[in-house]
């Protein structure tokens, strides 16, 4: 990291936490500036084919309490 990305860090940490997060939110939004249009497009092709799995029945889904208690359980080691 060069001095002047130290110096502007140092002075970004002085900021109110609001001011913080909506920097770090800008600039992690600036890296997702360029965006693959195959990318997008794989994705939509896979969004569509879960929808089409769960309006089908081919797919049930979960609830949401269902898989926090999941997760609750594999952090608890059970």
């Amino acid at each position: 990291m060069t001095h002047d990305t130290q110096e502007l860090l140092r002075k970004a940490l002085t900021l109110p936490d609001k001011e913080r997060a909506e920097l770090a939110g800008n600039l992690i939004a600036s890296l997702d500036a360029v965006q693959d249009p195959d990318v997008d497009a794989a994705w939509q092709e896979e969004i569509a084919r879960r929808l089409h799995e769960v309006q089908s029945g081919e797919v049930n889904t979960v609830s949401w309490e269902t898989v926090q208690q999941k997760g609750r359980s594999l952090l608890n080691g059970e």
